[in-house]
């Protein structure tokens, strides 16, 4: 686990990173903001990763900040956890009807 990464949940899906760089400023110097969009939509998915410079920088952000209020919702502020390793997914349909073999 990296101690100076964090999780934010339950964004508002208007928020955009210049909003979570300037609010998790007030716990230390922010080190990035990477705010998760949909890759078919284009629209965020309500959550996001933020970097700090240290790990008492990132411990004093999810004091400060886990369930307060922002832009009308109550953050969800974790240290972020290591990505989970997935099966591939699955893709049902979609393909190119016009060259499938007809059933017996």
């Amino acid at each position: 686990m990296n101690p100076t990464r964090l999780f934010v949940g339950n964004l508002a899906y208007q928020t955009g990173e210049n909003d979570l760089q300037d609010y998790f400023a007030q716990a230390g110097a922010v080190k990035s903001v990477n705010l998760m969009f949909d890759k078919v939509t284009g629209k965020s998915r309500g959550f996001a990763f933020i970097e700090f410079n240290s790990p008492e920088e990132a411990a004093k952000a999810v004091e400060q900040l886990h369930n307060k209020e922002f832009q009308g919702r109550p953050l969800t502020v974790n240290i972020a956890r290591p990505r989970e390793e997935r099966p591939p997914q699955q893709r049902w349909g979609g393909g190119d009807r016009e060259n499938r073999q007809p059933r017996a």
